[in-house]
């Protein structure tokens, strides 16, 4: 499976996720591409990532950061710092 994620780091938030089967893999590029363009034209400053995980759960797992709020994300920075 193929994840785009367009992710507002200002906020800490995805503002919008997509999946596409891997058969669509090419599709998934070009609407990436597309995102990314239309985004910079506007002056949008979002990230916009495809990852390839076998479902949602392990994406969650590997890339945990794209779901975590702010607060989630200062503490565990805190916590590591500490280390």
């Amino acid at each position: 499976m193929v994840f785009l994620i367009e992710y507002d780091r200002l906020s800490g938030t995805i503002v919008q996720m997509r999946k596409f089967e891997d058969a669509w893999r090419k599709v998934a590029e070009d609407t990436r591409l597309e995102l990314e363009l239309k985004l910079n034209s506007q002056g949008v400053e979002h990230e916009v990532v495809l990852f390839d995980a076998p479902n949602e759960e392990a994406l969650r797992h590997t890339h945990g950061r794209y779901f975590q709020d702010l607060a989630e994300l200062a503490r565990g920075s805190a916590m590591r710092t500490k280390i």
